[in-house]
This record gives structure tokens, sequence and C-alpha cells, in this order.
């Protein structure tokens, strides 16, 4: 067993507290007067998979468009993360991204996917090990919004650089992207750094038709939030009364994301009941989109400096390399 890795009991016993505090959060989202889902309950294997498909969708500009920014820029970038680092990726998914990194990053001490949804995180880790034997792969189960622990690779990293690719980070309201920057702070402990994906404002038009997919796609992906919590947190919900819906908020820079009850009803997590009536929304996503001064702003609150921005000809989206301040 490797340094830094759990006993089977140890891992039971995080697994047990771990599921006891997401229902009590999950029933505090549920309570308020604006219901709410968090955005990590997507990312089941069936919701990871509906993501990939959304990433390859013609209205979607957001994947292609970091692609190739990454292929672009590749030079650049790795000069910035050096030699014997350890790459940490917040939120793995197929690693499509990290590819273009691990392509050339030919003396990475491990890399380090970290993501909640456990079977597609091993799948994708071990597509890596198979394309890239040469590299100490160590994906970690959690939750990246907390602090976790981080393995001990064979070969002891110079540096750790953790890697947020697709702009997540828009997915969190601005006191809780500066307190997942904090986390993302501490994982990539002294001399340390972040590369990041943040999408950018732009032609409200080109950001609505992205989450408003012809093929309903991102309908699915939404509502497969539903059908998650029923599988595995022992809820009811009647997923067939509920509606996909994606505005964009200029004013505030930011997509709204709701499932909106089709009929006044009832549905309940385990033992707990909650109504909700006809038109009534629950909030399962805002998606952030941020100018490139706003971001630095934020950034800085967590204890970063922006140190080098790369952007499409469009200006659509930018990768950033933040160092600690």
């Amino acid at each position: 067993m490797r340094a830094g890795s759990f006993s089977e009991f140890a891992l039971r016993k995080i697994a047990m507290a771990t599921d006891t505090a997401e229902l009590a959060q999950l029933l505090d989202g549920l309570s308020k007067p604006q219901k709410r889902i968090s955005p990590k309950y997507f990312y089941d294997q069936r919701g990871s998979q509906l993501f990939e498909q959304i990433t390859q969708l013609p209205e979607y500009y957001l994947t292609n468009t970091e692609l190739g920014i990454m292929r672009d820029h590749i030079a650049e970038i790795v000069a910035c993360i050096g030699k014997q680092a350890s790459l940490i990726e917040f939120g793995s998914g197929s690693s499509l991204k990290t590819r273009i990194l691990l392509e050339q990053l030919s003396e990475l001490a491990a890399y380090v996917p970290v993501d909640i949804s456990s079977e597609h995180l091993h799948a994708s880790a071990a597509l890596i090990r198979d394309e890239f034997p040469q590299i100490d792969v160590l994906p970690v189960v959690a939750d990246f919004t907390q602090q976790f622990q981080l393995p001990t690779p064979m070969v002891m990293p110079l540096r750790n650089i953790v890697y947020f690719p697709g702009s997540t980070i828009g997915n969190f309201e601005h006191d809780e992207a500066i307190e997942l920057l904090r986390v993302m702070r501490h994982a990539s402990g002294e001399n340390g750094a972040l590369l990041i994906g943040v999408d950018l404002q732009k032609d409200p038009a080109i950001i609505e038709s992205a989450y408003n997919d012809s093929a309903g796609v991102t309908a699915k992906f939404n509502l497969n939030v539903l059908q998650h919590l029923n599988r595995d947190y022992g809820a009811n919900f009647d997923v067939s009364t509920f509606t996909h819906s994606a505005n964009y908020d200029q004013a505030e820079g930011r997509v709204v994301i709701e499932l909106i009850s089709r009929a006044n009803q009832m549905f309940a997590i385990g033992d707990t009941e909650f109504d909700i009536a006809s038109g009534e929304a629950i909030l399962t996503e805002y998606s952030h989109k941020y100018t490139l001064d706003g971001f630095a702003k934020m950034a800085k609150m967590a204890g970063f400096t922006v140190a080098k921005v790369w952007t499409d000809a469009a200006d659509l989206f930018s990768v950033q390399y933040c160092v600690r301040s």
C-alpha cells in the first residue's frame, strides 16, 4: 500500500461520514425558498457520459475553443508547468484536454485525476495508464470542493500544478468560487500553481445557445440529476414532471440553469418530504462568465496572481496560469 493511502476500514468510515454530510447538504438546499441541488450531482456515470456528448455539440463552443487554445499555446503552457511536476486535475471527466498536456510533459512526476464519480474516474484513469504507461496515474475519488489527501507518487514532485479546465469554476457563486480557489491553492502547495479554463463574457445569443442545444442533450443532462438522486440518495422524483430551463442573466454575467416543475406535487428524499408548486424552479447550476479583470480580482482574493492568459482570436474563452501570491 502506498504512503498516503487508506485502509479499507478507514475508507468505509470516510464514505459513511461523507454520505451523511451530503444528505444534510441536499436537504438543506431543497429546504430553502429557492430550492437548490448542487451541480456536483450531475456527475454520476450517466451524467458524465451525457456531459461528454455535450462537449461535442456544435452549439457548445467551450470545449473546442479551449482545446484550440491549448494546442496553439502548448509550448508556453508546458514551460510554465516545468519539469517533474505533479499534475492534479480537479473534476477530471474524460481527461480529453489533459491528453494534450500529457503528450508534452515528458518528465511528469505524476498525474492525479480527482473526481466525485468513482466508476467514471477509474475507467478514465485506466485509459490514461494504457495510453501513457510511463506516467504514475493516481486517481482520487473526492469532493474537490473540500480539502482532500493527495497520494504520494513514486517520484517526489518538485511542485504541484492544479489543473481545472472547462470553466467549471463558473458553476460556483462568487464566495464559493473563492473558497474553491483556496482549496486549489492548498493543493498546489509551496511553489505550486493553477492552470484553469475561464469562460469569458460575450454575445448572450452565443451563450444561451450553448445551454439549450437543438438535440436536447443538455436537457437530459440536467434532468439526470433527479434520476441520480432517486437511485443513490433515496429520492422519489417523478422526472417526467420536470423540464429543463437555461437563461442568461446579463446583469449578473451568468447562465441560470433550473428544473421547472410542471405540476403541484410532492417529492421526498428518505423520510423528508417537500412540496413544489407548478412553475416553481429547482436551481441546479449557475455558469458564470467573466471579464479578465473580474477573474483576476477573484483569484487575488483566494491567494493567486494571474501570471499568464491565453485566449482564442474571438476572445470567447481563456486559459489562465496563476501562481500563489
